[in-house]
């Protein structure tokens, strides 16, 4: 059991048979004597990928789900899904669908995830927050630029476009954040 003055961001609890994870959590005091703590909750249902807002007393409750996080490795891809192994007991997962889609222009063969799992189910995918990826085409790079920052499309070895520095040319590696899609540095 997870007590509710326990959640924090990242916990996974089971309601209603289905796993959720906290996204955010705020603790309300009381105004009146006697009155309980509030524990302001926002979670994820992992099977549906529904959002909600609930509020618990400080002294409730909640089942502790039969999640797992272990590591995962992605194999190849294959048609529109994706073919992941589990690193701890070498079992293969083909996941498609919006879990897999949301993160396919993060993967290379081989690259390193982190797979939770639910009743032997996977439930999330989840890549590093920065990967290396190769710059395949690109405009040439700018000369002389302003004082201001250029920026210009880039498109990476996985597929996917991410705007970089006006100095980049093909064939360099770059650190792309996956959270935001978005250029870090060279690699």
């Amino acid at each position: 059991m997870i007590n509710a003055n326990d959640l924090r961001r990242g916990i996974v609890f089971q309601l209603d048979s289905a796993p959720c994870v906290v996204i955010d959590v705020s603790f309300q005091s009381p105004t009146a004597r006697g009155g309980n703590t509030l524990v302001k909750t926002k979670y994820r249902n992992l099977l549906t990928g529904q959002i909600f807002n609930n509020s618990f007393k400080s002294g409730d409750k909640l089942n502790e789900a039969d999640f797992v996080r272990r590591k995962g490795q992605f194999l190849y891809a294959s048609g529109d899904q994706g073919v992941f192994m589990d690193q701890e007991n070498y079992e293969q997962y083909e996941i498609a669908g919006e879990l897999y889609n949301d993160i396919k222009g993060y993967l290379l063969e081989g690259g390193e995830v982190t797979l939770g799992v639910f009743n032997d189910q996977v439930v999330t995918l989840e890549v590093p927050q920065t990967i290396e990826l190769t710059v395949t085409e690109t405009a040439p790079a700018i000369k002389n630029a302003t004082a201001t920052a250029q920026t210009k499309e880039a498109l990476l070895e996985t597929g996917i476009f991410i705007q970089v520095p006006g100095y980049l040319v093909e064939g360099e590696k770059v650190k792309v954040d996956t959270r935001e899609g978005r250029f870090v540095s060279r690699a």
